[in-house]
């Protein structure tokens, strides 16, 4: 057996690519409304130029002369280096109120990918708040990621087919992940959503996940609109229609695969019954139209605990954070959080990873077979002075509660491209080998929240989160964790100062020649891991108040004492600058 190598590195998807035709739009006629011609005279005279082409029925849009800016040069705007580390999202700074800070310059949950057929073209996308709310961001770099700029999503709307108009707008977006396939094209995967009238006078509640694709120009510019792979229609904010939420993306491409550039998502739909299950979608014509919705969490024996919820599919009724993958052969791979286990013994909090695969593109699953079990990260009000009641977080050792940022644990796998039989899954665990009762972090049962509560989580060298490892060489039939206690299993490092302290949100892939490199938040360095702070804010507001608590006029930043709080203080996000690993 080939010797395996766990790594941290900063993770590239490495995936591939090069060029389709565009392929054709159906275009879906508005309904009947307001209509320009009916304007008079005057007023068609003094419409605004924008308004009155909007709704000219004869500007249909096929000026067939040669695109002149859509083939992208230069760099950003707002680009900086931090040390080693790259600023990908070229945005500046947006001054914020302070009961809206946070709200309009922090990008977050990030995901990159590579084209291996050209190394230098890299996408990156993220949750992008720089409008106020969140919408889907993506930068992309022809340079291997030096410089970086921005290209805007078309999300504002799409197409209103399932939803009784020409036009459904969206409020925000987010859960973005990025892929290539082998002719050159890129891809995103955006959820939308609308708020409801808890924030806003429209009480549609509706969401949905699109997919647009990148033709040729590596990431600079998108497809418009979306194609719909999944919409839910809650316009009359009834809670009857399911919401759709986390879905991930990947391309299968893997040049000689019998499903050689077939899209994949997977994503969670919340019910009115109460259950979550996993579905998955398919695209075999480059993301243009995608297959009905296919279950991925079936019954299994593992799920014994319903919690009183909907079984229409099984006893799988509480799943999340699913993701796919797929291997040379063409074999899809599917794994995500399931809660449905029954714990061991007494105050045992233990959930489950499981995983199911594909062997026909996406149409059917095998049964889920289980990874390892897992133990989430703990309640935060319990630890945190009752911070973010009903989420889980990673609360620092020392007296304060700074750190309250919702968290969570999930997995995430890859295939050995020179083992294909070898699938690797990684998932993060308050008890592992470096936490358990000899240092007193014990399973504490369920705070009033639904989430686990332990001894130890305050007391520095007890409690902490780390990134375990579960193997299988059989394919997916068996992994080594399936049986095992989390506090035996391998962990992707076992280096001094993270022993100690917590990882969490981590990725993993393998290289092109079977070595396997995993990504995390890291907290050993610094006093990260007893005040909580796990980034290099400033925590001061990022417009100036005055005496009275207003902003100061004229308006002014505040950047504090911090060397590179004015540069660090908009939560960008960074790429390491360490070469592409070749292997």
């Amino acid at each position: 057996m080939k010797r395996r190598h766990f790594a941290a590195a900063a993770l590239f998807a490495l995936v591939a690519a090069f060029v389709i035709a565009q392929p054709g739009t159906h275009v879906t006629r508005a309904r009947a409304g307001f209509d320009y011609q009916e304007l008079n005279d005057t007023q068609q005279k003094i419409l605004s130029g924008f308004v009155s082409y909007e709704l000219t029925s004869g500007n249909s849009g096929t000026d067939s002369s040669a695109p002149s800016q859509y083939f992208p040069r230069g760099s950003g705007d707002c680009s900086t280096n931090l040390q080693s580390n790259i600023k990908v999202n070229q945005n500046c700074l947006n001054l914020s109120d302070p009961d809206l800070q946070g709200r309009a310059q922090a990008q977050n949950e990030t995901s990159i990918a590579q084209d291996p057929n050209n190394p230098n073209h890299i996408i990156g996308s993220y949750n992008d708040y720089r409008r106020g709310d969140s919408t889907c961001g993506v930068s992309w770099s022809t340079d291997k990621g030096r410089t970086w700029n921005d290209a805007t999503m078309p999300t504002s709307f799409t197409r209103g087919n399932a939803f009784g108009a020409a036009r459904e707008y969206w409020q925000g977006g987010g859960d973005t992940s990025v892929a290539w396939d082998t002719k050159g094209n890129a891809y995103l995967s955006c959820q939308v959503f609308n708020r409801g009238d808890a924030v806003s006078p429209n009480q549609d509640q509706s969401s949905a996940f699109y997919v647009y694709r990148s033709t040729g120009n590596g990431g600079a510019s998108w497809n418009f609109p979306g194609r719909p792979v999944r919409e839910s229609n809650d316009e009359q904010a009834t809670g009857n229609q399911p919401f759709l939420d986390k879905q991930l993306m990947t391309v299968d491409n893997h040049v000689g695969s019998p499903f050689q550039d077939r899209v994949y998502v997977t994503w969670t739909e919340f019910a009115s019954d109460g259950s979550a299950y996993i579905w998955e979608a398919y695209s075999a014509d480059y993301a243009e139209h995608f297959s009905d919705p296919v279950l991925v969490s079936a019954d299994s024996n593992y799920c014994t605990n319903t919690f009183g919820a909907g079984t229409a599919h099984g006893r799988c009724n509480e799943n999340q954070f699913s993701q796919p993958f797929t291997s040379p052969d063409g074999t899809l791979y599917v794994t995500w959080a399931n809660y449905n286990n029954q714990a061991s013994v007494g105050n045992d909090n233990r959930y489950q990873i499981l995983i199911a695969k594909s062997v026909d593109g996406g149409q059917t699953f095998s049964p889920p077979q289980k990874v390892s079990d897992f133990y989430e990260l703990p309640e935060c009000a319990t630890y945190q002075g009752g911070k973010d009641a009903g989420r889980a977080c990673v609360p620092e050792k020392g007296p304060t509660s700074n750190s309250y940022f919702r968290a969570t644990n999930y997995p995430s796998g890859s295939v050995n491209p020179t083992q294909p039989n070898q699938v690797v899954v990684t998932l993060g665990s308050y008890i592992n080998r470096h936490s358990n009762e000899s240092n007193g972090c014990v399973p504490a049962g369920f705070g009033p929240f639904g989430n686990p509560q332990y001894t130890g989580v305050k007391t520095p060298g007890a409690c902490n989160n780390d990134i375990i490892v579960s193997i299988s060489n059989d394919a997916g039939t068996t992994f080594s964790g399936t049986a095992a206690d989390p506090r035996t299993e391998p962990v992707a490092t076992t280096a001094p100062g993270q022993a100690t302290t917590d990882q969490w949100f981590q990725w993993a892939t393998f290289t092109k020649t079977g070595k396997l490199a995993v990504s995390y938040y890291d907290r050993q360095y610094g006093d990260d891991e007893t005040t909580g702070y796990s980034d290099t804010r400033n925590p001061e507001l990022f417009a100036c108040r005055d005496a009275g608590g207003n902003i100061s006029l004229p308006p002014s930043v505040c950047t504090g004492s911090a060397d590179n709080a004015p540069i660090a203080n908009d939560q960008d996000a960074y790429i390491a600058a360490n070469a592409v690993p070749s292997g």
